[in-house]
């Protein structure tokens, strides 16, 4: 017993490189021609089905679901994110400026209020758009049951106008027989 341990670990110690080269080939059931073992269509080599038995790829893709945003609000997104990244740039300037004594302090801080209003547009405009796009394509509307059953009755009656003013039509072509006399 004590043997067969001491050669089942002699047999497995190789180096680094020919181990996992050695496995990753193995594994796929072939070996490359420099280290002479079986490779393809060599004898020894296991059926196409029984090769790709082991396989199993590393990620599986997955379709991707619609966007989560609207095109049009994605990109009024963009836009406010680009915006906002900009005020946040020159309040750090800004506060970098005046900490230093810069004559570009002033400036600083005058630009960043304008954009500090221009990105509270920018956010507004990303909430706009989103309303607007709502309004326009995303209510989906399903007609419910009262709605179906008025549709339903208004149809019917349209049906038995309809058929009134055809059975009319037909007594007037007949020449009037078949009417009633109001005497």
């Amino acid at each position: 017993m004590g043997s067969d341990t001491v050669m089942g670990t002699a047999e497995r110690r190789e180096s680094p490189e020919e181990s996992v080269a050695g496995r990753s080939q193995a594994r796929w059931g072939r070996r490359s021609p420099d280290h002479g073992g079986p490779g393809p269509g060599r004898a020894g080599e296991p059926a196409g089905d029984e090769q790709r038995q082991d396989y199993r790829p590393l990620w599986v893709e997955v379709p991707a679901r619609r966007h989560p945003m609207p095109d049009p609000v994605r990109a009024a997104a963009v836009r406010a994110v680009l915006v906002i990244a900009v005020t946040l740039i020159q309040a750090m300037v800004a506060f970098l400026c005046t900490l230093a004594g810069s004559w570009l302090a002033f400036p600083m801080v005058i630009s960043g209020v304008v954009s500090t209003v221009a990105a509270t547009w920018a956010v507004v405009d990303v909430w706009v758009t989103r309303q607007v796009w709502s309004q326009r394509y995303g209510v989906v509307s399903e007609p419910s049951s009262t709605a179906r059953a008025l549709r339903r009755e208004r149809r019917a009656h349209h049906r038995r106008e309809r058929a009134a003013l055809r059975d009319q039509e037909r007594i007037r072509r007949r020449g009037g027989a078949g009417q009633l006399s109001h005497s």
